[in-house]
């Protein structure tokens, strides 16, 4: 699906796996709109980075890209709808020190640790379904993810001793 350029056919990307994006965007927006608007911003990040990406397992690219953008859009509309006025400095500590203990867990993983634990813990893929999602064995995925329970168990421990 590259261009004789060598650059990513983006259009190509666009009818291929337009479908597979709207639909991953609809399950963790739950809004049709919004589900456009993100999977839109998908091919719009990959018509922008297209000359630094390869042409090598688009469909998990995609996924992968179409996951963070609708997390991000989750968690900007939920600090948009708290009120002004109430708990708001709480609210934003709470986030501040989860954010501040997830990059802990993650700190000695590997970076597509992350991308697997959504795919898994958030998405309720099955080992088989991560496993091809992330392009490993599922072996391979079932050990990253001990290795990561055993790391949170580990920061939370430490995390909840020093408050």
């Amino acid at each position: 699906m590259k261009e004789a350029t060598g650059i990513i056919d983006v259009e190509a990307y666009y009818r291929q796996f337009a479908p597979m994006v709207y639909r991953r965007c609809l399950y963790l927006l739950r809004s049709e709109e919004s589900a456009l608007d993100v999977m839109q911003d998908v091919f719009v990040q990959v018509l922008r980075f297209r000359d630094r990406l390869k042409d090598q397992g688009p469909s998990s690219l995609l996924y992968t890209i179409a996951t963070r953008l609708s997390l991000n859009t989750l968690r900007k509309k939920r600090w948009e709808s708290l009120p002004e006025d109430i708990g708001i400095r709480d609210r934003a500590e709470d986030l501040v020190l989860g954010k501040l203990l997830l990059d802990r867990i993650f700190l000695s993983e590997k970076p597509d640790t992350r991308v697997i634990a959504v795919y898994h813990y958030v998405d309720g893929m099955t080992l088989e379904e991560t496993a091809k999602m992330a392009g490993l064995s599922v072996s391979g995925v079932r050990k990253r993810l001990k290795k990561l329970q055993d790391q949170a168990r580990l920061t939370g421990e430490g995390y909840h001793g020093q408050a």
